[in-house]
């Protein structure tokens, strides 16, 4: 008989991006395994994308539970002066040159009064529609996953009645993610946001997090053995059939680019090297596929690059692998901020199974170079080497105009959400009794 595993997740179907992806492919696979999903998810929840694609993963049959969330983001339109149906943006992105001071108040609402994050309110409710549940529905596991962090709050509420393990799944780190620095918090809310974030590193049966980078990090904040599974690519998404490249040079991002990830220095020396080559300047397209911070806009203007600039705000997931596949070159960019380092960013290993190259402007000795040049997949530029990186986007240029195919791509196996599932249901088992508790 299966055993029973309660995930408690903010994000999942219809919601979009890449906050839903890691748990809805453990729950897609972990029936092969011997592992029966239940998932608790919002029935009304603020997502700042809507992808229907992704629904087709969610397997026949498994339970999905879902009550009423409350969200302050209607006050919180109102402060930023957005329309009442306009999507939240994730990361500080602004698409639009807002009145700087009322962002900066709705930034301190937002950081000081609704700690961990917006869905506290959501806390006690689920508590007590889940207390309810788990006493008629017994399960052997509870998973809670965050961001949002209050999801951990809602497991640590529900070890207080039942003696069932819990684990607690960062996808992000809390007091150490590359924006919490922006928050504008006072002293109180900062010390309230580090109390919780150790009470939970401390109660949870085990913790996982997405990268060794993380794991180091959170070892700084509370001593524990820590298991690392990382995000991965799910083959079934792999396009069966050949993909017609794009006729341009494309380079290529995808997913949400802030204002702290904008590579200032690629932009300068791809105006350069328009400047310099006028046939470089006609083959190349550069496409976004995502949220972009006006800021990023600005500087590419700027750079004289309007003209190659191919602009998407959303693509559903089917259509965004389809875009890598077809891409030249795929980039990938690392936060500028003191713990870049350990950043691992999702995206990577869906670029790792597109099989194109990959320039990811970062730290050469971060997490996600050590992966670059582990499956020789493309190469990692400092984001103030301008020489080097002028170089390496002329290499891959001259090898997309020669037709030389790229021939990367070694040990991505391990990175195929299948295989984590196996690494995830092999922890499950090691630390669940053989019954069910009440």
């Amino acid at each position: 008989m299966a055993k029973r595993v309660l995930i408690l997740t903010y994000y999942w179907p219809p919601g979009g991006g890449a906050g839903v992806q890691r748990w809805l492919k453990f729950v897609k696979y972990l029936p092969e395994f011997g592992w029966e999903p239940v998932v608790y998810a919002p029935e009304n929840p603020e997502y700042m994308a809507i992808d229907r694609s992704l629904e087709k993963d969610i397997p026949n049959g498994i339970e999905i539970i879902k009550t009423h969330v409350w969200e302050p983001y209607d006050l919180y339109k109102k402060l930023v002066g957005m329309k009442k149906g306009e999507n939240i943006n994730a990361a500080f992105v602004s698409e639009t040159k807002k009145p700087k001071h009322t962002e900066n108040l709705a930034v301190w609402v937002r950081g000081n009064f609704f700690i961990p994050d917006a869905r506290k309110f959501w806390i006690r409710p689920s508590i007590k529609h889940l207390t309810k549940y788990l006493q008629e529905n017994p399960v052997d596991m509870v998973v809670s996953t965050g961001p949002p962090h209050s999801m951990h709050l809602i497991a640590m509420g529900l070890q207080k009645t039942f003696e069932i393990p819990w684990i607690a799944d960062f996808r992000d780190p809390w007091t150490r993610i590359s924006y919490y620095s922006d928050l504008k918090l006072s002293h109180s809310a900062d010390r309230k946001h580090k109390m919780l974030e150790k009470r939970v590193l401390k109660k949870a049966d085990k913790v996982i997090v997405v990268s060794e980078g993380m794991r180091k990090d959170f070892q700084e904040i509370h001593s524990r053995d820590y298991e690392v599974i990382h995000n991965g690519y799910d083959a079934d998404d792999v396009p069966a059939g050949l993909i017609t490249p794009d006729k341009k040079f494309t380079i290529a991002h995808i997913g949400v680019l802030a204002k702290s990830r904008n590579p200032e220095l690629l932009w300068k020396v791809l105006e350069e090297m328009c400047r310099e080559n006028e046939t470089f300047r006609n083959d190349l397209q550069i496409k976004l596929v995502g949220k972009v911070d006006v800021n990023v806009q600005d500087m590419i203007q700027n750079a004289g690059l309007t003209a190659n600039l191919n602009l998407t705000p959303y693509l559903p997931h089917d259509k965004v692998i389809e875009e890598q596949h077809k891409s030249a070159l795929l980039l990938l960019l690392i936060h500028n901020t003191p713990k870049s380092k350990l950043i691992l960013t999702g995206k990577i290993f869906e670029y790792l199974s597109a099989r194109r190259p990959i320039l990811c402007i970062g730290p050469e000795d971060g997490d996600a170079a050590a992966i670059i040049n582990h499956t020789r997949t493309g190469t990692t530029v400092e984001r103030t080497n301008k020489e080097l990186l002028k170089t390496e986007v002329g290499r891959f240029y001259d090898n997309w105009k020669k037709g030389i195919p790229f021939n990367g791509g070694d040990h991505i196996e391990q990175f195929s959400r299948k295989t984590l599932t196996k690494k995830l249901s092999n922890l499950l088992s090691e630390i669940t009794p053989t019954t069910h508790n009440n």
